[in-house]
C-alpha cells in the first residue's frame, strides 16, 4: 500500500512538473535567452573594459617615453586627454607627470584637471584624499587661507590617513605668514591625532618646541 501511494505521488509530481514547464515554457525560454544575453554584454563590457585600459596604458607609456627621448612638449595633449579618461591608475599618474615636470603653466587648467580626479574619476577613498592634498600642496603659495582651507576639509573633517599630512600643510602655511598662533594651533592637533603620521608627527613636534615654544 505504501509502495503504492510513493508511485503516485511520484506520478503526480512528475505531472506537475510537466505542466508546469508546458504552461511556463515561453517564460522560461525567454529567461534563458535574456540570461545568455547578459553573460555575453558583461564578458564583451569587462573585454571592452581590458582594451580600453591597455589603450590607456600604451598612450601614457608612449608620451613619457616621447617626452624623455625627445623632449616634446606636445605630448602634453595626450596626457591631459588621459587625465580626461578619468582611469584610476593612468589619469592621476598623467597628471602628476605633467606638474613634476612644469608641461602646463596654466593653473586654471590644472585644477581643472585635479577637479576630474576627485570629482569624476572611481577610485579608492584614501586614493582622492591623497589627490585632494596634492591639489593643496600644488595650489598653497598661490592661494588665500579660506582657499586652502576649503581644499582640505575633506581631509581634515575625515579620519584619513592623510589627516596629519593636512593639518602640517596648513599650519606652514600659517608660520610662513608669520600667524604663530594659528600655525600652533594645526601642530597642536597632530600631536593629538591618534592616526599622525610618525614622520608628520615628529615634524610638527621640533616646530612645535622650537619655534612655537612661547
Amino acid at each position: 500500500m505504501d509502495e503504492d501511494l510513493s508511485i503516485i505521488n511520484n506520478n503526480t509530481r512528475n505531472e506537475k512538473i510537466k505542466n508546469f514547464l508546458v504552461n511556463n515554457k515561453y517564460k522560461l525560454i525567454f529567461g534563458i535567452i535574456l540570461l545568455f544575453i547578459f553573460m555575453i554584454s558583461f564578458y564583451s563590457y569587462d573585454n571592452y573594459k581590458v582594451k580600453q585600459k591597455k589603450k590607456i596604458s600604451d598612450n601614457f607609456n608612449t608620451a613619457i617615453l616621447d617626452y624623455k627621448n625627445n623632449g616634446d612638449i606636445k605630448n602634453v595633449e595626450k596626457l591631459i586627454q588621459i587625465v580626461e579618461k578619468k582611469d584610476p591608475t593612468y589619469s592621476s599618474l598623467s597628471l602628476y607627470f605633467i606638474i613634476d615636470n612644469k608641461l602646463l603653466t596654466d593653473r586654471q587648467e590644472i585644477n581643472r584637471l585635479f577637479d576630474i580626479l576627485i570629482n569624476d574619476t572611481s577610485t579608492e577613498v584614501e586614493i582622492i584624499n591623497l589627490i585632494i592634498y596634492k591639489k593643496a600642496l600644488f595650489n598653497a603659495d598661490h592661494i588665500q587661507e579660506h582657499e586652502l582651507l576649503k581644499i582640505l576639509n575633506p581631509i581634515i573633517n575625515a579620519k584619513s590617513v592623510w589627516q596629519s599630512h593636512a593639518l602640517y600643510l596648513i599650519g606652514e602655511y600659517f608660520y610662513s605668514k608669520e600667524q604663530k598662533e594659528k600655525a600652533k594651533e594645526f601642530f597642536v592637533k597632530i600631536m593629538g591625532l591618534e592616526n599622525s603620521n610618525t614622520e608628520i608627527k615628529l615634524e610638527a613636534e621640533k616646530r612645535l618646541k622650537r619655534d612655537l615654544s612661547e
